[in-house]
């Protein structure tokens, strides 16, 4: 009877254990841009129901950091997909240095690949790690893959190499558009959206606040007196509607490619937003941030809802990540007496060049600066037979005297700091590397606009939700082993 008794408890725990811990039919992943835990903490009083209120009590949740520099770009985006850091997947900053024009280059630019519905030639050729979508490919051949967003880098690099497809909003013809470099190019559903004109439909419509103005937390000035109001169209990229635009199309590639209904499983990769127009920090401090949540909040709901009524509940996972983007409020940091002071590499880049013409002659000694880097003239240097280390070590002492720099070396160098070395790709990084000291931020042109505000060990929300049991991790989540929760 024992034996028999045994016998039975171990296969009910076996049959458990292979249904609890059985592969989804869907992993939808949404990529959040300006998320943060403080926001959602802030706002749970909002959520009586929705797709916010149901992660904030059924899913698991972490947070997130990043073990390099954050720019504010899609470098974390790239770091969350391929499981790596810039070093290994070569995307550092949204754009690069290119010797050859002295310009800079989207990362992500790939003249073979045409675009549809859009002059932008883009491709994730750059991202030199495979992606969530290349492992779910290896791993699922016959998987249904597609990705869809509000702006190209972002959606372009959910994708990954592998994706059937992937398309986002052009804000100005509102239409959905898309890469040729994916071998279904645009999706299917995404052209019946632009045949009906579901786009400027919603962008015809006035974006005001969804409450009373005093029900709101964290209200201005202004919006106490006049509110807020917005033409979707002026603001599409960072109004509601683009959240509701991304969803509803996920929605209706997943029905009509029939995604989560067979054995092998699919992947939606998405990409949202929660920075309104006016935002200068992830942090709310307006009304019309916290609106974008509350809204987020009904389209998150009726994502689950739909997935719920059509795949069945046990049936798909939802991970939410945020992203960092805006950092903190300047005037925030002002208001507690840290004020946040600039440095522009343009200006560092021409004293640099001044200070070796007085070593070595009036010639173009620099090429230019861009991000944390100096770029020096090698075709030059090497013509006048010039040592390139010397010069090199002379520039990194020179940069040394700067106010806001506290470390430069040639980039050779960088090896030695963690830090910087996993935040650089050798492809791009300049002849000398350099870092701000800390409250210092990074100007890129002689117009002192700012690049990216570079934040100290930035942390975002992870919100994993899963219709059937699983093991989770322990303590907070390192960025480079968020995708494989989504294997695990």
């Amino acid at each position: 009877m024992r034996k028999t008794h045994l016998y039975y408890t171990t296969l009910i725990l076996c049959l458990f254990s292979s249904l609890s811990f059985a592969t989804p039919r869907l992993t939808v992943v949404a990529v959040v841009d300006g998320l943060t835990t403080e926001n959602l903490t802030m706002l749970r009083p909002y959520w009586q129901q929705g797709g916010l209120r149901t992660l904030s009590e059924e899913a698991f949740q972490t947070s997130v950091t990043y073990p390099h520099l954050v720019f504010g770009g899609n470098e974390t985006t790239a770091t969350l997909v391929t499981g790596t850091t810039p070093d290994r997947h070569g995307y550092t900053m949204d754009n690069y240095f290119l010797r050859r024009d002295r310009k800079q280059h989207p990362m992500l630019e790939d003249e073979t690949a045409n675009g549809i519905g859009t002059p932008l030639k883009l491709s994730a050729r750059a991202l030199l790690s495979q992606t969530i979508t290349d492992r779910m490919r290896l791993l699922y051949p016959k998987s249904k893959i597609y990705a869809i967003g509000i702006r190209p880098e972002t959606t372009i690099l959910l994708a990954g190499h592998a994706a059937n497809a992937c398309c986002w909003l052009d804000i100005h013809n509102h239409i959905w558009v898309a890469t040729g470099a994916y071998p279904e190019g645009l999706p299917a559903a995404a052209f019946d959206q632009n045949r009906n004109n579901r786009i400027a439909e919603l962008a015809a419509h006035t974006w005001t606040p969804r409450m009373d103005v005093p029900m709101y937390i964290c209200p201005t000035q202004q919006e106490r007196k006049k509110g807020f109001s917005y033409a979707v169209a002026d603001v599409l990229s960072h109004a509601p509607e683009a959240n509701t635009l991304v969803i509803e199309l996920a929605l209706d590639i997943q029905q009509k490619e029939k995604l989560g209904t067979d054995n092998e499983p699919d992947l939606l990769m998405i990409q949202l937003n929660t920075l309104s127009p006016k935002a200068n920090s992830d942090r709310i401090a307006s009304a019309e941030q916290e609106d974008i949540y509350i809204r987020l909040n009904q389209d998150l709901g009726f994502l689950m809802e739909q997935l719920d009524r059509r795949i069945g509940h046990s049936n798909y996972q939802l991970m939410v990540v945020g992203r960092p983007v805006a950092g903190t409020d300047l005037q925030a940091l002002e208001s507690i007496h840290m004020p946040a002071r600039y440095f522009s590499v343009d200006r560092a880049a021409a004293l640099t060049g001044t200070y070796l013409m007085a070593l070595y002659g009036h010639e173009r000694w620099v090429d230019g600066g861009f991000g944390q880097s100096i770029y020096l003239n090698r075709t030059l240097i090497e013509q006048k037979r010039l040592n390139l280390e010397t010069i090199q070590r002379q520039v990194a002492n020179f940069l040394m005297e700067f106010e806001g720099v506290q470390i430069a070396m040639p980039g050779y160098e960088a090896l030695q700091y963690p830090m910087l070395s996993r935040s650089m790709c050798k492809r791009h990084s300049g002849d000398v590397v350099f870092m701000l000291q800390p409250g210092w931020l990074l100007m890129i042109d002689e117009q002192n606009i700012l690049d990216s505000v570079i934040e100290d060990n930035p942390a975002s929300p992870l919100l994993l939700w899963s219709g059937t049991l699983r093991p989770m991790p322990q303590g907070t989540l390192d960025a480079t082993n968020v995708a494989d929760l989504i294997f695990e």
